[in-house]
């Protein structure tokens, strides 16, 4: 039999914000599917219309975009196995429940709600299976003419998949093996429903991942328990030949304690869980997003690829490119990952410092403009230089080095009682002068001079160097003095000095 070419998807449901956990099934996708030099599809699924939010796909493509995660076909990108939109494939899953039913794989029943709840008090635990289908209302206990008598008068009704009992049903799962399940633990699950004339995500999910020829289902653990009712779905259509292998991935966790990761746990601890900012329309509730908080789309990635999985080696800081190359869906784990959110900052920051000060820069750029700074581009581009290894992210820029743009108002008190001695001001009056004297004002050539200056007079280094620290800053933190001096210019260091001189006495 010729090699299968490739072909994976993921599939969301337009029902809201992408959660974290989304996206790194989609990310698996995507490096599995590039890994095989296969395509990617991306599926709607909105047949459950009550729970459709107006603006979740457009969020869902947008989200994808920022992250760099490309689709090959599906919703908004093309292809030839359209249309890639559940709501609009109603007449193939009307004719796929017809196959099942005139197959006897698959019967109708009109049992109502209320039926099924006084059936639930009855039975404890009632399941609808083999055991119990033939004391309800459904085709298999009643005439051909009453079935059609009740559909003919309108009678809301369910299509239910008929499972044989007792079998023992295998599913090879690439991370976790040889899955086996008995088919009495399984109910008659419904798969078409009268009402709205849609299928459920079960009967949906089976004939479009068949007809779009998907040869792989990666998705999250918590699909496990469907597996082998999509197997014994394969085999009632008689598709074993076409079926998709699967690989069911490990759940993100919270980040402390145990469970699954919610967005409750991201209100708790501060962290996002989705991508970007979600606008709720129907509470109006405003979720935290992974872009507006400043997180880098390539650290999001490499911290996602890492939950769960490993490449085999100690390496962390991985490109997507790399990733593909390295990605093996066997080095998955079979337990849940914690969500730790101190290593997606970890991460951020690492990816700062891999960018070139010119791309953190024009990042800044806005900051600057936020607080009314309008400031030569080569001298940003060297503050950042000075400054990004201390920062997680871009926007703490501003507090850690906007003393390279704004005088200090004030200076602060702890460190002036600590670092101001009685004899400060005459020591500064003096290098100011000494400052104003020089024409090299680089950095190599002050130091040189000051350094020659604190020798010959027999200063303490440290008490010069503090004040003077305070005396630009306004309290005791930054980078190398001269490196300051020099970003700031002769002009604007001696100004300050004197100011700060004025102040402090």
């Amino acid at each position: 039999m010729a090699e299968r070419k490739v072909r994976v998807r993921f599939a969301p449901s337009p029902t809201g914000a992408l959660h974290i956990g989304g996206v790194r099934t989609a990310l698996y996708n995507y490096l599995f599917a590039r890994q095989h030099g296969g395509d990617m599809i991306f599926r709607i699924e909105d047949t459950d219309s009550h729970r459709f939010v107006p603006g979740a796909e457009e969020y869902i493509i947008e989200s994808f975009k920022w992250l760099g995660i490309k689709f090959d076909e599906g919703v908004s990108f093309g292809g030839n196995y359209g249309p890639y939109r559940q709501s609009e494939r109603r007449d193939i899953y009307k004719k796929y429940t017809k196959v099942l039913l005139d197959a006897g794989k698959a019967y109708i029943a009109f049992d109502t709600p209320e039926e099924l709840d006084a059936k639930r008090q009855e039975i404890h635990n009632f399941q609808y299976d083999a055991s119990t289908r033939m004391s309800m209302r459904n085709s298999l206990t009643m005439s051909k003419e009453e079935v059609d008598a009740l559909i003919a008068e309108g009678k809301q009704y369910v299509v239910r998949f008929k499972i044989e009992p007792n079998e023992d049903v295998h599913v090879h799962d690439i991370i976790r093996g040889e899955v086996v399940i008995n088919s009495s633990i399984l109910d008659d699950k419904v798969l078409y429903k009268s009402a709205d004339e849609l299928p459920t995500y079960h009967l949906a999910n089976i004939v479009d991942d068949h007809l779009m020829e998907i040869s792989h289902v990666i998705r999250g653990e918590e699909w496990l328990p469907s597996a082998p009712l999509h197997v014994l779905l394969y085999r009632a259509f008689g598709w074993e030949d076409t079926m998709p292998e699967f690989a069911h991935l490990p759940l993100l966790l919270k980040p402390d304690g145990n469970g699954k990761l919610s967005k409750r746990d991201g209100d708790r601890l501060g962290f996002p869980v989705f991508p970007l900012e979600w606008h709720d329309p129907k509470t109006g509730e405003v979720s935290s997003g992974y872009r507006e908080s400043g997180y880098l789309p390539e650290a999001v990635i490499n911290f996602l690829a890492l939950l769960g999985w490993n490449p085999g080696n100690d390496q962390e800081i991985m490109s997507l490119d790399e990733l593909v190359k390295l990605f093996d869906l066997h080095r998955c784990s079979k337990a849940g990952a914690k969500f730790d959110y101190e290593k997606g900052k970890w991460f951020n920051h690492e990816y700062i410092l891999l960018k070139s000060d010119e791309e953190i820069a024009n990042l800044f750029l806005p900051i600057l403009k936020e607080h009314g700074i309008e400031t030569p581009m080569d001298k940003v581009v060297t503050v950042v230089g000075l400054m990004k290894g201390r920062v997680s992210f871009v926007k703490e820029l501003w507090d850690t080095c906007k003393f390279f743009f704004v005088a200090p108002e004030e200076y602060d008190a702890k460190t002036v009682k600590k670092r101001w001695k009685e004899d400060s001001a005459e020591r500064m009056t003096e290098l100011a002068a000494l400052l104003e004297s020089l024409d090299d004002f680089s950095l190599e050539h002050q130091e040189e001079v000051v350094m020659k200056w604190i020798e010959d007079k027999g200063y303490h280094m440290g008490n010069i160097m503090n004040a003077f620290r305070l005396t630009l800053v306004g309290e005791g933190k930054g980078p190398h003095m001269f490196d300051i001096t020099a970003v700031l210019g002769k002009e604007e260091t001696i100004k300050r000095m004197r100011r700060a001189i004025e102040v402090l006495k």
